[in-house]
């Protein structure tokens, strides 16, 4: 195996899981210096410029349809809107970084439940097994944890809870009516419509007062460079190598990345059960995604 291939199938797709793993650390990193909405909204506008730039150089093929810049929009506001923000808020409500993580990993499980009901797509008994053995992972996170540390932030997990099924139902949407649109173009226009969602739920729910500290200022710069257009960039150029497929394997390894870097830098509880728990969760997660 030449050193090429290796990067391609194992350390590329590694990399942008581990990128992708940040997003959760940056968040808790800038949330004490701005409200969860004001916060993402300042991302995604500076995100939603660059990348506008950015596809315009490249010169992008762009929809024509108006009924593809709606779907692409709604499937942006459920994806980065409901999911980053119920994230984003389910942070700074107390929930840990790496509980958010875990829960809204269980996105493939959703997914393929909500793809049985709506799309009538088959679940097989291996893809049961899997659903079956993600929750019982989640139950026992929980427990590990304590109960106490569930009950002190009941409304942020229950926005990790919209997070993901935000996340599943948008994941259903667009594999549904946002095929043949090109990626760089189509990010670009997600972004842009929760640039609107997320200043109107600014205007409504928040004062959006920022404290431009040194701490917010690297966290915002990470999540925008790193995560908004760095991860977005790697994931196109892993599609154009044909390697999408193994990035969507490894996205089950999130969690624990999330969970480890979580510890080291903000030292959130790991204990053995609570492990063992997020472990079966990546393996539930893992024999969906490969059934």
């Amino acid at each position: 195996m030449t050193s090429d291939t290796l990067s391609i199938k194992y350390l590329i797709p590694l990399l942008f899981v581990f990128l992708w793993s940040t997003g959760f650390i940056g968040a808790k990193y800038g949330l004490p210096y701005a409200e969860p909405f004001t916060f993402l909204f300042v991302r995604m506008l500076i995100a939603a410029s660059l990348l506008f730039i950015v596809a315009i150089l490249l010169r992008q093929t762009w929809p024509v349809k108006l009924r593809d810049y709606f779907n692409v929009a709604l499937v942006g506001v459920l994806i980065h809107g409901v999911y980053l923000g119920g994230v984003f808020f389910a942070i700074s409500r107390g929930v840990d970084a790496g509980m958010s993580a875990l829960i809204v990993s269980l996105q493939p499980l959703i997914t393929v439940i909500l793809a049985a009901v709506l799309l009538s797509e088959p679940v097989t008994k291996a893809k049961t097994a899997g659903i079956a053995a993600g929750f019982t992972g989640v139950f026992l996170v929980l427990y590990g944890r304590g109960i106490s540390a569930a009950d002190s932030a009941p409304l942020g997990l229950l926005f990790c809870v919209f997070s993901l099924i935000g996340i599943s139902i948008g994941t259903i949407y667009q594999k549904r009516y946002c095929t043949g649109i090109a990626l760089l173009p189509g990010v670009c226009i997600q972004y842009t419509a929760n640039v609107i969602f997320l200043l109107l739920l600014c205007l409504k729910f928040e004062t959006m007062q920022i404290q431009w500290t040194g701490e917010f200022i690297f966290a915002l710069s990470w999540l925008v460079i790193i995560l908004s257009l760095g991860a977005v960039m790697l994931l196109m150029w892993l599609i154009q190598r044909g390697d999408a497929g193994q990035v969507a394997s490894l996205f089950y390894l999130v969690p624990p990345f999330a969970a480890v870097e979580a510890w080291l830098l903000f030292n959130e509880q790991m204990t053995s059960i609570s492990i063992a728990g997020m472990l079966l969760c990546v393996a539930g997660v893992a024999i969906v995604l490969k059934n």
